[in-house]
């Protein structure tokens, strides 16, 4: 399993330990439902913003991670109350375990599922996105669920279309709730790809260079991947941090 394996294939800086005990011991995520469920967990808003977080903008929806592999119509899994869904391109989907954010999504004129409600929509057909998204889910959820969750919504994207796994570093590891399962870091973000059978492009520390993880909570491991097929390595990382 990946979260038993790190990639030798990883070209990044050596990643830190994970904060505290191993949390690979932790009691597995529960799912419900036939479609796998993804979680609405975000880091916890800074009320009291000081020192190098006051120079830097609130948590913001990934735009601009987005707009480096050129995504068209996302899917988001995990999407939560809408906040990045509400500024990508007209035909974006989300999909979220909570039906109360899936409902607040609604009204703010978004289209968004339950993981069931979605898969028996007219918006599941093989190929009909342009990019996936799943931002500060997989370290709440084990080896298999992640395995399951990213297998069984790739399919939803075009060929050479991108995928984003974003992740929290260790400050934002810590602060998360509920507890993460374990910390999820570039090897780890990047088997979990490789087993989806995607192309990993780039991994990246965002919006700092790694070492701000450490006290920054809105810092992330970003892994920018491609699902194999017609298109494969056309987008450009042409776009800044």
């Amino acid at each position: 399993m990946p979260g038993r394996t790190d990639s030798s294939t990883a070209t990044d800086s050596p990643d830190a330990q994970p904060p505290g005990s191993d949390p690979r011991t932790a009691p597995a995520a529960c799912s419900t439902g036939t479609a796998p469920a993804a979680s609405t967990a975000r880091l916890p808003v800074d009320r009291a913003r000081s020192g190098l977080a006051r120079l830097l903008p609130d948590r913001t929806p990934y735009r601009r991670q987005l707009r480096r592999i050129g995504a068209g119509r996302v899917l988001e899994i995990g999407c939560g109350q809408g906040d990045t869904l509400a500024g990508c391109a007209p035909g974006s989907v989300g999909v979220d375990h909570d039906p109360q954010s899936v409902e607040r999504c609604r009204t703010r004129g978004l289209t968004a599922y339950t993981a069931d409600a979605f898969l028996a929509g007219p918006h599941a057909r093989p190929g009909a996105f342009d990019a996936l998204l799943t931002a500060h889910v997989l370290e709440h959820l084990d080896d298999e669920q992640v395995e399951e969750l990213l297998r069984a919504y790739v399919r939803y994207v075009r060929p050479g279309g991108g995928v984003l796994l974003i992740t929290p570093q260790e400050a934002g590891h810590r602060a998360a709730g509920p507890a993460p399962v374990r910390f999820t870091d570039f090897h780890l973000l990047r088997a979990f790809a490789e087993s989806a059978g995607l192309a990993v492009r780039r991994t990246y520390s965002h919006p700092l260079p790694r070492p701000a993880g450490m006290l920054l909570r809105s810092n992330a491991f970003v892994l920018v991947a491609q699902v194999p097929g017609e298109g494969v390595g056309r987008f450009t990382d042409s776009v800044p941090r």
